[in-house]
């Protein structure tokens, strides 16, 4: 009895390490096979337009909604308070600190994350990965390497401009339709956010996002088995385990950021 408890409870904690050595080992092979995407940059910048610019309207839209709600809700908690003026600086702060990087990640593995897991489980089902090898072509630098990159690069870019059309989201609803005084509304903004305290921990916050959420989907998509089904299953994964991990890290990096 006691022997079969044991090994309930073994078998996923073995199962649990070695996927998370598995993971680790792929996570330094893709950055071993980097080296040689610098000498082609044109892999870099396709998979840029592709992971990036097909995911601009779905953010930049979600951001401009966001900052609606940010400027109406504001306002209603601040007037209580007499401050309404510091509408700006409630929402560009809200913005840049949490809600852009975070919910530019979420939608990033939604949108852009399913995508990549679908493309490579699909790549290894028709054994496209196969016959790279077979032509003495490494798969990981050709195919995986370029799109983490790419996904690296585009979650900052794309997090900004949430953040950048929040903030005319807030502008829209606080002073346009609400009538909070202008100047009021753009220099409290300008006179409380600090570049380095809260845009530079945004960006921070968005590399490291970007690093977790694209490599779980190449990860998920390269690991999958070569059947339909499982690909499925591969991109629930992907939205699944991105979502957690950004939840996760954005606790940790909220911690060590913003705890003076």
């Amino acid at each position: 009895m006691t022997l079969d408890f044991l090994a309930r409870i073994g078998q996923p904690l073995r199962e649990f390490t070695e996927n998370v050595g598995l993971a680790t080992r792929a996570f330094f092979t893709i950055l071993k096979a980097s080296g040689g995407l610098w000498r082609r940059p044109r892999l870099v910048t396709e998979q840029i337009h592709f992971i990036g610019n097909y995911s601009l309207i779905i953010i930049a839209v979600s951001g401009l909604f966001v900052g609606m709600v940010l400027g109406l809700q504001g306002y209603y908690t601040l007037n209580k308070y007499g401050s309404e003026q510091a509408l700006g600086l409630l929402v560009a702060l809200s913005l840049t600190r949490e809600l852009g990087p975070v919910v530019t990640a979420l939608l990033f593995a939604g949108r852009a994350g399913t995508s990549l897991t679908a493309e490579i489980g699909l790549m290894k089902a028709g054994e496209q990965l196969s016959a790279m090898e077979m032509m003495a072509v490494n798969p990981v630098e050709r195919v995986l390497a370029p799109r983490f990159w790419a996904g690296v690069i585009a979650m900052p870019i794309l997090a900004s401009i949430f953040s950048a059309v929040g903030v005319l989201g807030g502008y829209l609803v606080g002073v346009k339709l609400i009538g909070v005084d202008e100047g009021s509304f753009w220099s409290q903004m300008q006179g409380g956010v600090d570049i380095w305290k809260d845009i530079a921990n945004g960006v921070v916050k968005s590399l490291v996002f970007g690093v977790a959420v694209t490599f779980v989907a190449l990860y998920q998509g390269y690991q999958a088995q070569p059947t339909p089904d499982d690909v499925a299953r591969a991109t629930t994964r992907t939205v699944v385990i991105s979502s957690l991990a950004v939840w996760w890290l954005d606790f940790m990096l909220t911690a060590l950021m913003f705890n003076k």
